[in-house]
């Protein structure tokens, strides 16, 4: 099966907002100063986080029916580096050579995944 660009398109903003979701976390179990479960099911951060999950479950259950889910789900590592991003820009937390080494391997393997899947959809078909 060949896989579409709109299921890929659909798994990288799905990682997007699963990112998004884990950055809420964060912010809002920085707001809690204890185990209070009426301010835990009012925080606004964590049931935005979880909405957000639900969101990109969804979203993923309907991309893997655009292609092959040895080419899509590699592409959940791209959570890892909206993560990063992300936490720099609202966290204020830092990033080091070795994390921008991490990135940088992560984008590299999920090439070599996509280039290994084309290869092989060529073989199937004949080609090279």
């Amino acid at each position: 099966m060949d896989t579409k660009p709109w299921a890929v398109m659909m798994v990288v903003f799905t990682t997007f907002l699963t990112a998004s979701a884990q950055i809420m976390y964060k912010l809002g179990v920085n707001s809690l100063d204890s185990f209070d479960p009426v301010r835990l099911i009012t925080n606004f951060y964590l049931i935005a986080g979880m909405v957000l999950y639900m969101i990109g479950g969804v979203l993923m259950i309907l991309s893997f029916r655009g292609g092959d889910l040895s080419v899509l789900y590699p592409i959940i590592a791209t959570g890892f580096i909206w993560v990063s991003i992300m936490s720099m820009i609202f966290l204020g937390e830092g990033m080091n050579n070795l994390k921008w080494l991490g990135i940088f391997g992560i984008v590299l393997g999920i090439a070599f995944i996509g280039f290994g899947s084309r290869h092989n959809n060529d073989a199937a078909a004949g080609g090279a």
